[in-house]
């Protein structure tokens, strides 16, 4: 028996295994290492063809549907915030705090979640995540103030960031080969479906007022939702042990990674808003020392043997660098042209809410189909996924920019150029994603689901940041009537960022 080499989605050469042993599924060495955990640990499941376990579809159901909450509530605020606004007599920055309050905790709190599915085991972490995101749910539906609001909204945050990294763990420990393929692609599909859905559904749930409720049923929806998933979750879920090489928390780096984080993003989310205050540029500074800081402990505590707050065979397995700079430029333009879009069909265009999340359903359609079915393409494709989903992308975005240019509505050709940018998202974020946690070891998987989930939500913060404040800007320097101008600026500056995402494909290829 002879081994041969194959490609994985970037192009990166790795090791088959000899044919006689696995005939039809090429594996890299993650692979190798990735037996499903509740088979590991004595469970019940045997394994089923195609690297997945008996009842894994179910199990993926249950931890989508809950991932699948925890990005519509993303999103689903911003429509409902001028009810909210209406309803509890709160303020322009109240109003702020209520949306990002959410997002700041989601972002500072990933890596720990994702330790605490290391210590405590992904199913019991997951569970323990979804009850605290349903019970903020409810609070936030029956707050009686902004105040009240804008703490819940915090506690569903920390909720969201304990739930979320363990359904790329969970899937990681459950899945190989092809399944596991399948499972990351239905996984970024209901990424890109929650989105839009969030923009969609808040503009549904606020105009149909039911039972009078108005702004309060975009959070109370979550709960029927939660308690159906926390009563099936337990029966549907592999039940699991924590891992054996657990290593406990780094308490120091974790206030040193989430001061540095929180610090970053409440800049970067309220900085925008207020105009860019000396206090946003001062928190961006502090924020930048703090991860200076951190990155200093974790080498200082690697040297001392101890066990660093990410590990040293993540950060450093082949490629990772690249490929989660890739995952941050996808996140980034997908968020920066919904953001500016977004402001732009309502603000210019005079769409409703509604209408407004009507036209990125070809987006997130054409997202979610290619998420699923890339794999299905010819082997000898795939190294073309990554480059080739940016060209994409930026030609897309091209598109769009020049149908809106001067002034004109968002007709057939901007829903095509629409569809075409999700399929380039698809590309570029499902292959390049397979590709990263493909890079590292089973007993890595905490550390690399938490670590990719955080560098997912910091490109949305990111996109949504920077683009926003660049249209925004150019829109106050062009005035009323050259809202169309600043558009144009935007997608070119959207344009050159996911120009830099093909390069960083190529380049991976070349070396």
């Amino acid at each position: 028996m002879t081994n041969d080499l194959t490609a994985d989605p970037t192009g990166h050469r790795t090791l088959r295994r000899p044919r006689a042993l696995s005939p039809r599924t090429p594996t890299t060495h993650a692979d190798a290492a990735s037996t499903p955990l509740a088979i590991k640990a004595g469970g019940t499941d045997n394994a089923a063809a195609g690297g997945r376990p008996a009842g894994s579809a179910r199990m993926l159901v249950i931890v989508l549907a809950g991932q699948f909450m925890a990005v519509l509530d993303t999103f689903i605020v911003n429509v409902a915030a001028p009810s909210i606004g209406a309803g509890l007599h709160a303020s322009g920055a109240a109003l702020q705090l209520v949306v990002a309050g959410y997002t700041i905790a989601y972002a500072v709190l990933l890596i720990t979640g994702a330790r605490l599915g290391e210590l405590l085991g992904p199913r019991r972490t997951f569970l323990a995540g979804l009850a605290v995101f349903t019970g903020a749910s409810l609070a936030c539906g029956l707050a009686a103030d902004a105040g009240q609001l804008i703490a819940f909204r915090v506690v569903q945050g920390a909720g969201a960031a304990v739930m979320l990294p363990q359904v790329l763990g969970l899937i990681q420990r459950t899945f190989t080969g092809a399944a596991r393929a399948r499972a990351i692609g239905a996984y970024t599909a209901v990424m890109a479906v929650g989105a839009v859905c969030g923009q969609i559904a808040g503009g549904v749930l606020v105009s149909a007022d039911l039972f009078g409720a108005g702004w309060r049923t975009v959070f109370l929806v979550n709960v029927p939702i939660g308690a159906v998933l926390l009563a099936a979750g337990p029966r549907l879920i592999h039940r699991d042990r924590p891992a054996t090489s657990a290593r406990g928390l780094d308490l120091p780096g974790l206030v040193l990674l989430a001061g540095a984080l929180g610090l970053g993003t409440v800049a970067l989310v309220l900085g925008q808003g207020a105009g860019w205050p000396p206090w946003s540029w001062w928190a961006l500074g502090g924020g930048g020392l703090l991860l200076g800081a951190f990155v200093a402990h974790e080498a200082a505590r690697a040297r001392r043997g101890g066990a660093p707050l990410i590990s040293p065979r993540v950060a450093g397995a082949p490629g990772m660098p690249l490929k989660l700079v890739r995952i941050a430029l996808v996140m980034a333009v997908n968020a920066g042209y919904m953001f500016v879009l977004t402001l732009h069909l309502q603000n210019t265009l005079h769409y409703g809410a509604l209408r407004t999340g009507l036209t990125f359903v070809p987006t997130a359609l054409a997202y979610g189909a290619v998420g699923l079915w890339w794999r299905h393409l010819p082997r000898r494709a795939h190294p073309l996924l990554v480059p080739g989903g940016f060209v994409l992308i930026c030609a897309a975005l091209l598109g769009i920019g020049l149908a809106l240019k001067n002034g004109g509505d968002a007709g057939g050709w901007v829903l095509l150029a629409s569809a075409g940018l999700g399929a380039g998202f698809g590309c570029a974020h499902s292959a390049n994603l397979a590709a990263a946690l493909a890079s590292v070891h089973k007993e890595d998987a905490a550390d690399a689901s938490g670590l990719v989930v955080t560098v997912n939500q910091v490109g949305l913060v990111l996109g949504t940041s920077l683009f926003g404040a660049l249209f925004l800007n150019r829109l106050a320097t062009e005035g009323a009537q050259g809202a169309s101008r600043a558009l144009w600026g935007s997608v070119l500056a959207l344009t050159g960022a996911a120009a830099l995402g093909g390069a960083a494909g190529v380049l991976r290829r070349r070396t």
